[in-house]
């Protein structure tokens, strides 16, 4: 297996450039799903309030106590003093003291709290509870005013982002900015798969089709998080660590693209 590939943040720490996503995974199923991840070798496992797991997914960690764990906020808790409640909330669920990366869940332009938020993940940031500091789902201009109000620029941006929907003009926006690009979705909800061209990279390289189009994310420079609660479907996807695609077989994968793919909420609308 080939060393575990990172990411250098603009705070200077370091990011796992695959993790491991809990999305739609029950509480109950958290705890096996997150041990059967780290047990099979990832060191990122991304979680949010939403989710509805973070206790069993701070029970699967356990005392891993080096393993980068993150979290998100969630819209109805946005606004300075609520987001600073809230992350408390989330530390006592996953039974931690601090994350290493606490984001923004979405934007929701309409409730117009997201500069707020913002900067109640700075003073996060700066009591020690969020090692880094990041958003999900947030927009060229939507970056723009959090740093122009704060001077921070947010470490990460977590984004709808798979082979049918590579959101290139905002990758662009993230590497002038110093952004670290996070995939959610990595694999179109799995329907990115049934490509006929991941179909037969997957045939060319030996590997998994999953295993084929995360790999694709981390030659970009991307950091995916696969969800998945079988340990065989766990073990298909870190196998992305473990092959190199050719120039040409990437490019066939950038053929894929499409601009209207968009799987999820559109962000400048989503209010949750």
């Amino acid at each position: 297996m080939a060393e575990y590939p990172t990411l250098t943040l603009n705070d200077g720490r370091k990011i796992p450039q695959l993790g491991f996503g809990t999305w739609q995974i029950e509480e109950d199923e958290a705890a096996g799903a997150v041990r059967t991840a780290l047990d099979v070798g990832y060191w990122l496992v991304d979680t949010a309030a939403v989710y509805g797991n973070e206790r069993g997914v701070g029970e699967g960690i356990g005392e891993w106590s080096d393993i980068f764990l993150q979290t998100k906020i969630w819209n109805e808790s946005q606004g300075y003093d609520r987001t600073l409640k809230a992350a408390d909330k989330c530390f006592e669920r996953l039974g931690r003291d601090h994350v290493d990366m606490l984001l923004i869940h979405w934007p929701c332009p309409e409730k117009d709290l997201f500069v707020e938020t913002w900067k109640a993940l700075i003073e996060l940031r700066d009591q020690g509870k969020a090692k880094s500091i990041g958003v999900s789902n947030f927009r060229k201009e939507d970056l723009k005013r959090i740093v122009d109000a704060t001077g921070v620029t947010p470490a990460l941006n977590q984004i709808e982002l798979h082979p049918g929907f590579q959101q290139r003009a905002l990758r662009k926006v993230h590497e002038e900015m110093g952004i670290v690009t996070q995939s959610w979705s990595p694999l179109g909800q799995g329907g990115g798969m049934d490509a006929g061209a991941i179909q037969e990279i997957a045939g060319e390289t030996g590997q998994p089709p999953s295993a084929v189009v995360l790999r694709w994310h981390i030659q970009h420079g991307l950091c995916p998080i696969p969800k998945s609660t079988s340990r065989d479907h766990i073990e298909q996807n870190f196998a992305a660590l473990s092959f190199e695609l050719s120039d040409d077989q990437m490019a066939r994968i950038d053929a894929l693209d499409d601009p209207e793919g968009r799987l999820g909420p559109d962000p400048a609308s989503f209010e949750g």
